[in-house]
């Protein structure tokens, strides 16, 4: 057995991208998303008779890996926000953003502190806010599902690109809260208000010079055509990394980029930037076998009553009741309210936020957020994955019967903040089916 990330390690992770190109789409047809297939091979791999590698849940390089990976797609998802279009027509994710994620994130730690007293105020909160954000990835069958109307498609979207990119300040201060005495001084507090506006102000920084210099380049004749897809993904990393060190925060920093980047060049070279998605695809494959070769089985195996009710409260009420109370007097449909309430997947982010939890948090804090945060992700990896295509047929024959005129079927002024949809093997670009 090798405990390396050497050449075995390699040659396994390849075989395993390699090995689900070839068949993908086949598995996708029996509702096998990428991540459950990939959290599948990272057992498989790595336990039992056919381990033949082995990662250590504390390893530096996968949680480099991990980081490298979320702030990549932070950036990625930040590009497609359209801020001219955002103004216009975007009532109901600025509910779901704006009210519905802090609300979830709310009922999260109070959930986890009914729960989980014995980890104290600020691992409550930690916990609640990691598996808040939503990963569209889980449901990629119902982006792609023209049964369900556009808008609503589209409303998800928006939610699950941006939704990890706002939580980010959240989970980073109730990490710093978690970690010392001296948050109840605000000692530790401060130090992380002011990382976290050291990452915006230098995000912002770059992803303005960058859209300035990107642009004129190809304006003049510059670039080459080939290349300018590496300096979209260089300045996804540049943004990220140059956070990093400076002390503040890089998440932050690829997000507000992204979004500044986005707004000086949105309709601009989307090729460049699809590159820079898949990419982020790439990568969340990697991020998904991580998350079964290092903390499936340990989250599991830590796994109490306590954990079950948690998981089972945070992928219904917890999500449901605070977007059925953001969406209210929307317009929407209950059928719909309750459509987009059950369909908040967890995944990528969650499972960043959890890895940096658990390597910053003292022992038994730690075994608490691995055991409450795999429990949840697993289950939505499965629960959601196994539920999208059925749910979203029945739902679109419902939706079918609507007035045209509804919120549901408003399909008035261009996509908002659409992000390339990460099927993980089927991606149809940034314009969900629909919107062509």
């Amino acid at each position: 057995m090798n405990h390396d990330l050497g050449i075995v390690a390699l040659a396994v992770v390849s075989a395993c991208v390699l090995l689900w190109g070839l068949v993908s789409a086949r598995l996708e047809r029996w509702d096998v998303s990428a991540p459950i297939a990939f959290v599948v091979l990272g057992v498989l791999v790595t336990h039992g008779p056919t381990g033949f590698v082995h990662f250590d849940l504390h390893s530096t390089t996968i949680r480099a890996m991990a980081e490298v990976t979320l702030a990549i797609v932070l950036f990625s998802d930040a590009c497609r926000v359209n801020v001219r279009a955002l103004r216009r027509d975007a009532a109901i994710p600025v509910r779901l953003l704006g009210l519905g994620l802090p609300l979830t994130i709310a009922a999260g730690f109070g959930l986890a502190a009914a729960l989980f007293p014995g980890g104290g105020l600020w691992v409550a909160a930690t916990v609640g806010a990691v598996v808040a954000p939503t990963d569209a990835a889980l449901g990629a069958s119902i982006m792609q599902d023209e049964r369900v109307p556009t808008n609503v498609r589209r409303v998800l979207n928006v939610e699950s690109g941006l939704n990890d990119g706002i939580a980010t300040p959240f989970v980073n201060v109730f990490i710093a809260g978690a970690v010392t005495a001296e948050a109840v001084n605000g000692t530790h507090l401060t130090s992380a208000a002011i990382e976290l506006a050291g990452g915006a102000a230098l995000g912002l920084g770059v992803g303005l010079v960058g859209g300035l210099l990107v642009g004129s380049s190809r304006r003049h004749g510059w670039s080459a055509a080939g290349i300018r897809p590496l300096t979209v993904l260089a300045l996804a990393l540049f943004a990220y990394a140059i956070a990093d060190v400076a002390g503040t925060n890089g998440f932050v920093a690829a997000f507000v980029g992204g979004m500044a980047f986005g707004t000086m060049e949105h309709d601009n070279d989307q090729g460049a930037l699809h590159f820079t998605e898949q990419t982020g695809t790439l990568f969340s494959l990697l991020v998904w076998f991580a998350f079964g070769a290092i903390m499936l089985v340990p989250g599991l195996e830590g796994v109490g009553w306590r954990d079950v009710v948690f998981a089972v409260l945070a992928l219904t009420v917890v999500r449901m009741v605070p977007v059925a109370l953001s969406l209210a007097g929307s317009g929407l449909d209950g059928a719909t309210v309750a459509f987009i309430g059950w369909f908040g997947p967890r995944g990528l982010a969650s499972i960043v936020f959890g890895l940096i939890a658990v390597d910053a948090l003292a022992s038994s804090p730690s075994e608490i957020a691995l055991a409450a945060v795999t429990l949840t992700v697993a289950s939505s990896v499965l629960l959601h994955g196994l539920s999208a295509t059925p749910l979203a047929a029945r739902y679109g024959a419902y939706a079918r019967r609507l007035q045209p005129g509804r919120p549901e079927h408003n399909r008035k002024g261009p996509p908002v903040g659409t992000r390339a949809v990460r099927t993980l093997g089927r991606s149809e670009g940034s314009v969900l089916p629909g919107e062509r």
